[in-house]
């Protein structure tokens, strides 16, 4: 394998789990795992470099037993998605690598907090589901939508709006703002930020989820506190899991065009021909 500076981890969904009894204990067991874990170099050209089956601590630090120790060495960074077991098992495996979480997980966990916000409050506030008729299900698209990808017009008529729904709206847009605070400290990576513009904007954004008294927005807070180390370095070094993300994309349509596996030794081998420039050399040379 070639040097790899910063390792991307991440998992894709294989297929469905497969069972087999066990003939003398009669006891069910798992023989196929309905995940694989993917290790891809995240900055370089290697494309995939490895697949094992399962995502625990164990599976990662079974494959990276395999590698040679000098090349475990020469891996600066880890990009990973907020993922408590891949964190774990490099800090074991790659004591010292630096453990990088990816942005868009970060985001995609604000946005997941501003839908849970609008249910609860409907149903607290209306008592029942929101409905396609109400407000806040209106602007539903636009609050998940970046503040610079919305046109004046569009922020007016949002913010508006919900300002005159009352409770609904304002707790919305409290969430909201949250949500944008969270974004802004994170576009400081690859900017050249330093500590005191880092530190200055994560206060901003930790004080606001403090004094919103709204309990998703302060859990969103304690979960982005608790993995602070690693959401640093992602603004330090600018790395992302971007390339785990597209090949694990790549990994789906292949399995999709083959209408599924059923031998997971074969879907790795085809997943390893498609995703990685050297095993498709090789492949071309075979068939000549």
């Amino acid at each position: 394998m070639p040097q790899v500076a910063v390792l991307g981890i991440d998992e894709t969904r294989r297929g469905r789990p497969r069972w087999e009894r066990d003939a003398d204990s009669g006891k069910w067991r798992l023989t196929r795992d309905r995940w694989h874990t993917g290790f891809v170099d995240a900055i370089g050209h290697g494309g995939l470099l490895g697949q094992v089956e399962g995502r625990t601590v164990a599976d990662v630090l079974v494959w990276l037993a395999t590698t040679d120790l000098d090349w475990r060495r020469g891996i600066g960074c880890a990009a990973i998605d907020m993922s408590a077991t891949y964190r774990a098992a490099i800090r074991i495996g790659l004591p010292h690598a630096t453990v990088v979480v990816d942005h868009f997980h970060v985001v995609q966990l604000a946005n997941k907090m501003l839908s849970m916000v609008r249910r609860r409050t409907t149903d607290e506030t209306r008592g029942r589901r929101g409905r396609a008729s109400d407000p806040e299900w209106k602007a539903k698209r636009r609050l998940l939508r970046n503040r610079e990808d919305l046109t004046d017009d569009q922020f007016a008529t949002m913010w508006n709006t919900l300002l005159g729904e009352g409770k609904i709206g304002q707790t919305l847009l409290t969430a909201w703002i949250a949500e944008e605070s969270l974004r802004t400290l994170l576009a400081l990576a690859r900017t050249g930020a330093d500590r005191h513009q880092v530190g200055q904007a994560r206060w901003k954004f930790l004080t606001w989820c403090a004094d919103s008294d709204i309990p998703e927005v302060r859990q969103l807070a304690i979960t982005v506190d608790r993995w602070w180390p690693e959401g640093a370095a992602f603004i330090d070094t600018g790395h992302s899991n971007a390339k785990s993300e597209r090949i694990n994309r790549v990994i789906k349509l292949v399995a999709r065009d083959a209408f599924g596996f059923r031998n997971a030794d074969n879907q790795r081998l085809r997943t390893r021909c498609v995703t990685t420039r050297r095993a498709r050399g090789h492949l071309r040379t075979a068939q000549l």
